[in-house]
């Protein structure tokens, strides 16, 4: 399977878009009907379902499509959408562009609770009365969105922030989330998560990002597994193992070379990294989920 990443093509006065707002009615419309093959974006995507029926597989996880629970996948993150003739929604794209344009810091995103570039990525179920604001952010957006006005970006950056503030707030006080435990290490948690995004291919073991955080590898991992639920080492090798499977579903590339781009020396101990992890040989997970 080639390598499939969605850009934001479409136009808007002549200059490429940074945001779009569909709904999944006219998404369908435009596919007529044919599930999309699983892909990647180089934008963020809300998927919101109003009705309807279907799967959403997110980084080989499939999640039931559900009436008002939302989606957030990052970019990267490997998608599809397989829903019902009879789904209605609503869809929000944007990319990191036109947050930085509308003075939405850079941050902003990493430090919510609600896009993650993890294969976990269930839905956010949605009840009064965060239904109620979310639909009037949502009509606003989209109000703005069809209009003329001079600053309709900068109305819509206002209230796409607003939107993913009262989500994230409504995340935070979901049922069995120590929300104080959140709070701790909240620092060291977004550093370390940022130096294995940047890092994981060279560097494997806890100590080396413990020495970069200059903390001990007992500190780093308390500290992880106290705020996420799993020690420093599981974070890591999952990102890893995350990537192993992207690159052998959306590239031709051998585990050889798969083990070499991730920065193991020995093909053979990569190859019994990801069957531990995975509980298939990469061949198999290859052949299992390509199209």
């Amino acid at each position: 399977m080639q390598n499939k990443i969605y850009n934001l093509e479409l136009v808007d006065k002549g200059v490429a878009a940074s945001f779009v707002l569909r709904t999944m009615e006219e998404i369908a419309d435009r596919q007529k009907g044919i599930a999309d093959d699983p892909h990647r974006h180089n934008y963020y995507s809300v998927i919101w379902p109003f009705g309807g029926s279907g799967r959403h597989v997110v980084d080989f996880n499939e999640y039931p499509i559900l009436p008002n629970h939302i989606f957030f996948v990052s970019p990267r993150q490997v998608h599809q959408i397989i829903s019902g003739p009879e789904t209605t929604g609503l869809v929000i794209l944007f990319t990191p562009e036109f947050l930085m344009k509308n003075s939405i810091r850079e941050d902003f995103i990493s430090n919510l609770r609600l896009f993650r570039d993890s294969s976990d990525t269930p839905a956010l179920p949605l009840h009064d009365p965060i239904l109620k604001n979310l639909l009037l952010f949502a009509g606003q957006m989209k109000e703005a969105y069809a209009s003329e006005q001079e600053l309709k970006y900068e109305t819509i950056g206002a209230y796409l922030k607003l939107f993913l503030i009262e989500c994230n707030g409504h995340c935070s006080l979901m049922p069995g989330t120590n929300t104080q435990s959140l709070e701790v290490g909240k620092s060291m948690v977004q550093r370390f998560k940022n130096l294995v995004e940047t890092r994981f291919q060279q560097w494997h073991q806890v100590k080396e990002y413990a020495s970069a955080l200059n903390v001990s590898p007992n500190y780093l991992n308390e500290v992880i597994k106290s705020n996420i639920g799993n020690p420093a080492k599981d974070f890591i090798q999952h990102r890893i193992l995350l990537e192993a499977k992207r690159t052998a579903v959306f590239t031709d590339k051998s585990s050889k070379e798969i083990a070499f781009e991730l920065g193991f020396d020995d093909p053979s101990h990569f190859s019994k990294f990801f069957k531990s992890g995975s509980g298939q040989s990469l061949q198999e997970f290859k052949q299992t989920h390509s199209g």
